[in-house]
């Protein structure tokens, strides 16, 4: 299992910047202004510790557009439990947060991602609880929740295959469950329903194009 630094708060506010993302420029993350430095950066770290790399250091559109959606329609949250499944840098957790959610939990198996959504809810001054347990292999179930949200995890195939069963699983139990996804190779729109539509600057160095059309999805109960 990968370890922190020795400072992951200081590893994070040494390699990022407060920036504020395209699509929610309500917010300022610790962001990676730069894709090469801070993939050095943790790679001398995966080396000498074994850290993840950095995904949570970029604002990835999936999660941007669970964002957007939230902050624009504030009663899918409001007064609701929330989880945010492969959270990253936390931006849908704010959001959730931000909407007036009674408790958002941020999950996410990669411990220094978990530390940096802390770090960004603090720096916009909303709150939220994280958790680094496995919830794909988790043997008690499925966490209760109002409303279960993910980001962007349809980017390898055995991953969307399985995220897609966990999150339909929850919509089996009558829950709002919500996917935004801007294309990725693995994803499939069946069983899924179109809930609203963003165009979202990205970077080259992180994506094939310097816009992605991303879609939130409510995820149906059956394919």
């Amino acid at each position: 299992m990968a370890r922190l630094p020795v400072d992951p708060e200081g590893f994070i506010r040494n390699n990022t910047a407060l920036e504020a993302p395209a699509m929610v420029p309500e917010f300022k993350l610790w962001l990676a202004t730069e894709y090469v430095p801070i993939w050095q950066a943790t790679e001398a770290w995966l080396e000498e510790q074994n850290v993840d790399p950095p995904y949570w250091a970029f604002c990835w559109p999936g999660g941007q557009a669970i964002a957007r959606y939230l902050l624009d329609n504030p009663e899918m949250a409001r007064g609701k439990r929330v989880i945010d499944f492969a959270a990253g840098s936390g931006v849908s957790s704010m959001a959730a947060a931000r909407a007036g959610a009674a408790s958002v939990i941020a999950n996410d198996i990669d411990a220094l991602s978990l530390v940096a959504a802390r770090l960004n809810g603090e720096a916009n001054g909303v709150a939220f609880n994280v958790s680094a347990e496995d919830w794909l292999a988790g043997p008690d179930g499925l966490p209760d929740a109002d409303v279960v949200i993910a980001g962007d995890v349809c980017y390898e195939r055995e991953m969307s295959v399985r995220a897609l069963a966990w999150l339909r699983s929850h919509a089996r139990l009558g829950r709002l469950v919500l996917l935004g996804d801007p294309g990725r190779n693995y994803f499939s729109a069946q069983g899924l329903e179109e809930r609203a539509r963003y165009d979202i600057p990205t970077s080259l160095q992180l994506e094939n194009r310097g816009m992605r059309e991303t879609v939130v999805w409510r995820v149906l109960p059956h394919p």
